[in-house]
């Protein structure tokens, strides 16, 4: 029994070191540079060795998303927690200042999730992250169902149904918030879309030469974000 359990942390570490090393080779070479070759080679092990604990490298690739994506999202749910459920604004301002402060410590991460595809990669049906993906959609409706009374006058124009979005999201969304219209679902999509556009643009460094305090322009983005959804100022 304890030999197993000797062998089964041994296991363990290798594992986390496996990914670590992954993550090492994305933060250097980008996407191309992670191969089952490449890591074998850092950690000193062969090719075969590797194959035991990952058989593909879209196997491994597909771990290392579901791993960043849902310590992304504990971490989101821990700060929108910690918050009132009546305070709207705070949530969203804390949803988006969690969201840029992991990308900015784990830029590799982030373009891992969010950026360029990495080359050939094939995900599994679903995704490689479905579970945090439904977090994810899931809270930035929510947030937007907490801000829909406040939206009168300024919610989206355009005509929207169900059949605008993907099934999955459609049938969440109605179970989860009835009577929500398929117009919410846009208009939380278009949030993502202002949350994700500056933290894009300052992991990937092209503000690096047009902006010395990155964090000031988010935050008042966000503020205008809040305001634009006729929310109460954040708290």
């Amino acid at each position: 029994m304890i030999e197993g359990s000797r062998r089964e942390r041994l296991r363990a570490q290798t594992a986390r070191e496996i990914k670590e090393t992954a993550m090492a080779l994305l933060a250097e070479g980008g996407p191309g540079a992670v191969t089952l070759r490449a890591i074998a080679r850092r950690m000193g092990m062969t090719a075969g060795a590797l194959y035991g604990y990952y058989a593909t490298r879209d196997d491994l690739l597909t771990a290392l998303i579901d791993d960043v994506y849902t310590g992304l999202m504990d971490e989101i749910d821990k700060a929108c927690g910690a918050l009132p459920a009546e305070d709207a604004a705070g949530r969203l301002l804390a949803w988006a200042e969690t969201f840029r402060g992991w990308a900015s410590a784990h830029p590799e991460g982030f373009r891992l999730v969010y950026g360029e595809p990495v080359p050939d990669y094939r995900p599994p049906p679903g995704g490689p992250a479905p579970e945090a993906e439904r977090r994810a959609c899931a809270g930035l409706v929510a947030l937007v169902a907490a801000a829909w009374p406040h939206a009168a006058g300024r919610r989206p124009e355009g005509g929207y149904d169900w059949a605008d979005f993907g099934p999955g999201l459609a049938d969440e969304v109605r179970a989860s918030h009835p009577g929500l219209p398929p117009a919410a679902v846009a208009l939380a999509l278009r949030v993502w879309g202002r949350m994700h556009g500056l933290v894009a643009l300052e992991v990937h460094g092209h503000l690096r030469t047009q902006a010395r305090h990155p964090e000031k322009l988010y935050r008042e983005e966000i503020r205008d974000l809040i305001d634009s959804l006729g929310l109460p100022a954040a708290r």
